[in-house]
């Protein structure tokens, strides 16, 4: 009798523990609104918690540090010279963005902020453009104009700006990731306005996948088509494209990608340039400084970092979008 009880009890404890294995992952989503942008995060949370009130709490923290649009923030205190304390965000941001600096020749450079005023893509009213303008805004442009030095920023001339919008974004997902790994979760993807980090399995249990949208000057009233779907795991992906964000003025279009270099918003044919690598900040900063390069600049730049791949679209002779990719690229593109 007792023989028979055992095999009972063994019996109902090895079929609570196969339905236990059985039942399916619990998957969170949290979508809002941040930095003038939507976010979609979706995670398997392990004990069932929403973690949505911890995402926001970082993300603004982030914001309160290098926010352009804050008057409180630390950044717009350092481009204003009044005295303050450098938190840890804002250091992170700005020693990435003086790396990528470096390692582009000046094709990102986080103090291109007056000239993305001046053509009205910052966070002033643009001005009235002529060529003695951008040439004595860019006086006091340069990467190498500011400087780290005991705990504050120094700069050569007062009047220089720094702004992080083209690098902040990546960073905020990699710090959501942050947050969610510090929880426990391993199945996690994190799109920020369309730059995107993504880590283990979704709900299905298949490779997260991501799409590359074709250029498209209508959007987002007409969405485009997909250009690629990419399987996305334990990487992040940023594009930059100039096909969003632009005006046009006397029937000239006007991008919002400056070149540090002229001044002027870039005119060539690559129209997107999408950069997977390790973490979303490097990703974000070189796809910008990706947009500024055009085509063959970019490939060479990406052959020469071997820590990343790229995707970029582009008008060819025909007037047509084309694809030009890194050659490991490739193998991260499923068929549609």
């Amino acid at each position: 009798m007792y023989k028979h009880l055992l095999f009972l009890l063994l019996f109902a404890l090895l079929f609570q523990q196969c339905e236990h294995r059985k039942q399916p992952a619990q998957y969170i989503t949290n979508d809002g609104l941040i930095y003038g942008t939507y976010y979609h995060i979706v995670y398997e949370s392990t004990d069932g918690n929403d973690l949505h009130a911890d995402i926001r709490e970082a993300l603004n923290e982030l914001d309160l540090s290098v926010s352009t649009f804050k008057e409180q923030s630390v950044l717009s205190k350092v481009n204003t010279n009044q005295a303050v304390v450098l938190d840890s965000i804002f250091l992170i941001v700005f020693n990435k963005s003086q790396e990528i600096s470096r390692l582009t020749q000046g094709a990102f450079d986080p103090t291109v902020a007056p000239l993305v005023n001046a053509w009205g893509f910052g966070f002033k009213k643009k001005e009235s453009v002529t060529p003695a303008l951008i040439d004595s805004i860019r006086a006091f442009v340069g990467y190498r104009k500011v400087h780290l030095e005991n705990g504050q920023i120094i700069k050569d001339d007062p009047r220089i700006m720094l702004d992080f919008s083209a690098i902040a974004k990546g960073y905020a997902v990699d710090v959501v990731g942050k947050v969610l790994a510090a929880k426990g979760c391993k199945n996690y993807m994190v799109d920020i306005g369309g730059e995107v980090m993504a880590h283990g399995l979704n709900r299905e249990g298949n490779i997260w996948r991501i799409g590359i949208n074709e250029p498209n000057d209508n959007e987002p009233a007409n969405p485009a088509e997909l250009q690629a779907i990419i399987a996305l795991k334990d990487k992040a992906v940023a594009t930059s494209g100039n096909y969003r964000n632009f005006y046009v003025e006397n029937g000239k279009k006007y991008a919002h990608t400056i070149d540090p270099f002229s001044g002027y918003p870039v005119d060539h044919t690559l129209l997107s340039a999408t950069v997977l690598a390790d973490d979303c900040m490097t990703a974000d900063a070189l796809a910008t400084a990706l947009m500024v390069l055009g085509v063959d600049k970019a490939l060479n730049l990406a052959q020469s970092i071997p820590s990343i791949e790229v995707f970029l679209i582009y008008h060819d002779d025909a007037g047509e979008n084309s694809v030009v990719m890194s050659r490991g690229f490739e193998k991260y593109i499923l068929e549609q």
